[in-house]
């Protein structure tokens, strides 16, 4: 098959979940001897479209800033789009155009129907009224165009049961849906050796405000008490990184949190995680939970907060690959705890790896091959 992708940023260059997802599916479809291209904005010096492990990268227009005061810039969704139209180019068996930021979904629509091919839109979370928390009264039109983009495509590929589940109260038939989970690297994971020196609990991921990282920063506080030499690492930048590094000097902890950024590769994050006891993830919006998996198959079990929004909440098998907490930080701290103090973390590291086995790159790939097959 030849295969389309389209998503503004492309992994490395831009760290996230929706990134990586493309990125592992497409290599891996391109090994078993597909075509793959991803449209994405050129982070890459030289010609605009280049060749990176089997897969193709045509570059749409440079990049931009994608955050602007901490949200997401439309401009920048806006640019990329109106590009779309006119450096779309190939004929495609299909098209997959990731969910966010939604206004690449319409040309991709466009190029669908010239070209006569099916489209799919890989959905990685619904925001429905939190357009409105996120954008304030315009976040009406931000609901108007979600509500738009789910009528667009042949097949959505929902990455999450919860998604599903979301999209299904806007309208979107069951039968249109396929759930496809995300996924981990289990061999490059296995592959990497512990960084020195090593941490209690660690965070990794964007740091931004629905992320809740101030809970996590807060429940440190609040375990040094008992702990007095915790060691916390936090790792990712975005908005929030300031706000949460002054948080950590008005609680006296600066010296037990450690801000280390985005690291120059995954193995490094490997790495980092494997020198680590317990993962935590104060999120309250996850569409999945990648970095959940990869901390799992690191030998990381792993304290989540039980969020309405959070699909990662559903991932944790209790006592098993993690605990839930509730969300605050006084319970992120009982549960940190009670991992830390026992060595309960100890006994959960093998059942965690085998937990995250059900979810590697390569069985996801196939699934996803399967529904393009079906199409």
């Amino acid at each position: 098959m030849k295969i389309a992708y389209i998503h503004d940023v492309i992994y490395p260059h831009v760290k996230g979940g929706a990134e990586k997802r493309v990125w592992e599916i497409s290599r891996r479809l391109a090994e078993r001897g597909h075509e793959v291209t991803i449209f994405g904005m050129k982070y890459w010096d030289g010609e605009r479209a280049i060749e990176r492990e089997g897969v193709r990268l045509c570059a749409v227009c440079d990049p931009m800033d994608l955050y602007v005061d901490g949200r997401r810039s439309i401009k920048a969704a806006v640019i990329f789009s109106s590009r779309l139209l006119r450096s779309f180019r190939g004929e495609f068996d299909v098209i997959d155009a990731q969910q966010f930021p939604y206004l690449p979904c319409f040309p991709a629509k466009v190029h669908s129907v010239l070209g006569k091919t099916p489209l799919v839109i890989t959905w990685h979370e619904v925001w429905g009224d939190y357009w409105r928390e996120y954008l304030g009264w315009k976040g009406i039109f931000g609901e108007g165009i979600e509500r738009l983009a789910v009528r667009l495509p042949d097949k959505i590929i929902p990455v999450s049961e919860m998604v599903s589940g979301d999209l299904s109260t806007l309208g979107v038939n069951g039968e249109k849906m396929e759930v496809v989970a995300n996924g981990v690297d289990l061999r490059k994971i296995d592959s990497v050796e512990a960084a020195e020196p090593s941490c209690d609990v660690i965070y990794a991921g964007r740091l931004s405000a629905h992320k809740r990282v101030d809970l996590l920063i807060e429940a440190v506080g609040i375990a040094k008490k008992d702990l007095p030499d915790i060691r916390c690492c936090i790792v990712g930048d975005g908005p929030e990184r300031e706000k949460l590094a002054r948080l950590a000097e008005e609680l006296k902890i600066q010296e037990n949190v450690e801000f280390l950024g985005f690291l120059d590769s995954e193995e490094e994050v490997t790495a980092k995680m494997k020198s680590s006891k317990v993962f935590v993830l104060p999120s309250m919006r996850e569409g999945f939970g990648i970095s959940l998996l990869e901390a799992n198959a690191s030998g990381l079990p792993a304290v989540v907060v039980d969020a309405e929004r959070s699909a990662a909440a559903a991932l944790i098998k209790e006592g098993v690959n993690g605990v839930l907490c509730g969300p605050s930080a006084p319970s992120m701290a009982s549960k940190m705890m009670d991992l830390l103090s026992d060595g309960s973390y100890k006994k959960m590291a093998r059942d965690s790896k085998e937990f995250a086995r059900g979810y590697d790159w390569s069985d996801i790939a196939r699934k996803v091959e399967g529904v393009y097959e079906r199409l």
